[in-house]
């Protein structure tokens, strides 16, 4: 499949309409000559077969982060027309709301390292992570409900947090067409005692400095000052209440819609044609679990607050710790865009892509209109993460959407067997990079390695012009799931 790819520009390649049958419109592909060498045969399939879907426009977009996934690649994007088109829950992905939170602090690095260990001990502590692992406050249903029909401000009523918070969040933390009634009650169940929860695989809580600016004054309008700044950043996502929701609606589309199935080159695919009540109804359902993700991580936030306050022996308020951002990177929206000069009306889906508006952007915190959104890239545990920035040229070029992190090389399976978790966290230690996990076999499966090169990534969406690199930021504590 790779050699029908076109060199468009120094890293856009171009596979043509014509390379596989059904093929509505190309795909487009952000990828240097490095990273192409590593992209499975099957990801760039995945690009091929989304562009088969029915009111798909300009090209199907597959991100520098890419690698297979479940229908569409990781790291895909597609805009589907809202009459014409539908929507795929495999261009949403199962953990619905996957996202990153990044907090700033007024501290430097000095200030923590004497009591690292410490605080990532409490922080550890005091935000549960693992695999099936329960949050440290218990909701009943009607809580529950709640919680995902009004996102991070019910969190923000509960108490976490403050209403200021809630303006720096993507959608302001909620997607209002959210409707408790059309998720499943075993959904509701598996959400029950994990609100409030790290989860566990790529999931993360990092503490960082800035280790570099690129862009001061778009960085200062972010709250990131200087060099050396600590920053604090959360990565999770709706954890088994959205696989509930996406496992529930992929049954329903692939039993009422067998005859669009069989049209297309991937079952994985199965969308909700626009106009019928199972796209109402997937809709609804998806946006309590980005809901449940955002509540989930101003949660969170909340006990690092409490967390940092109690090891340093500061108020809360002393640490001046506030939100930079917090952008999903696996959803579905409804979104006008520009097409071949008229305001269309799309169904956005990011599937392992971050949204990124260029500057003047509705949309955008009022504070941040006149740079553009705040993109958040983590990295591997071992290298950094970025702060990006959207752009103009992504409006046009990838319907506003950039990567959402390094992407895998590796799967978890040969990573366990190749690394062992001691090895990892020694080396990650003898860094000072201190690492607190569920299991070595996390650290393990997460190791640096399985990972593509997250400065190379950044460099390709820089070049494409679809963000700007504005600081990047490395590890002083970890905690994985």
């Amino acid at each position: 499949m790779k050699e029908n790819l076109k060199k468009l520009g120094d890293c856009l390649w171009e596979l043509p309409q014509s390379a596989v049958k059904g093929m509505n419109v190309p795909a487009w592909i952000f990828l240097s000559d490095k990273l192409l060498a590593q992209v499975e045969e099957g990801a760039v399939m995945q690009a091929a077969n989304v562009a088969c879907l029915p009111g798909i426009y300009k090209h199907s977009i597959a991100l520098p982060d890419m690698h297979f996934g479940y229908g569409f690649p990781i790291g895909g994007v597609a805009a589907l027309d809202a009459q014409s088109g539908g929507l795929s829950p495999g261009g949403i992905g199962f953990d619905i709301n996957c996202g990153v939170r990044l907090l700033r602090t007024d501290l430097t690095s000095g200030a923590l390292k004497p009591v690292m260990k410490s605080l990532v001990a409490e922080i550890f502590n005091n935000v549960p992570s693992g695999v099936g692992k329960g949050g440290k406050v218990k909701f009943s249903t009607r809580e529950i409900c709640e919680a995902i029909e009004m996102g991070a401000e019910w969190a923000v009523e509960e108490g976490y947090g403050t209403e200021k918070d809630l303006e720096h969040l993507e959608e302001k933390g909620c997607m209002e067409s959210a409707k408790s009634e059309k998720v499943s009650s075993k959904a509701i169940q598996r959400g029950e005692p994990q609100l409030g929860s790290l989860g566990a695989g790529n999931h993360f809580l990092e503490i960082q400095r800035v280790d570099k600016i690129y862009q001061p004054n778009i960085a200062k309008a972010f709250g990131i000052y200087h060099e050396d700044q600590v920053c604090v950043m959360i990565h999770t996502g709706s954890r088994g209440f959205g696989h509930q929701v996406c496992t529930d609606y992929l049954r329903i589309l692939e039993m009422k819609f067998r005859n669009e199935v069989s049209k297309l080159p991937d079952r994985e695919l199965v969308y909700a044609p626009a106009g019928t009540n199972e796209f109402d109804d997937y809709f609804s359902a998806m946006s309590c679990a980005a809901n449940f993700a955002w509540c989930n991580r101003q949660m969170i936030t909340h006990w690092v607050k409490e967390s940092m306050a109690k090891v340093l022996g500061m108020s809360p308020d002393e640490l001046d710790l506030n939100i930079i951002y917090d952008v999903a990177h696996n959803i579905g929206k409804l979104e006008k865009h520009v097409i071949d000069g008229e305001q269309t009306n799309v169904v956005v889906h990011r599937k392992g892509a971050t949204r990124c508006l260029g500057p003047d952007a509705a949309d955008l915190p009022k504070d941040y209109r006149n740079v553009g959104q705040p993109v958040l890239v983590p990295g591997d545990m071992g290298s950094a993460s970025y702060v990006l920035v959207g752009t103009k040229l992504a409006e046009k070029e990838t319907f506003s959407s950039v990567c959402h992190g390094a992407g895998r090389i590796m799967s978890r399976h040969n990573a366990v067997k190749k690394f062992r978790g001691e090895d990892i966290k020694a080396n990650l230690e003898s860094r000072d990079i201190f690492v607190r996990s569920a299991s070595l076999k996390i650290l393990a499966e997460e190791a640096p390695d399985v990972y593509k090169d997250i400065d190379e990534v950044v460099r390709v969406c820089e070049i494409a012009g679809i963000s700007k690199t504005v600081a990047k930021l490395v590890p002083m504590g970890v905690m994985k799931g």
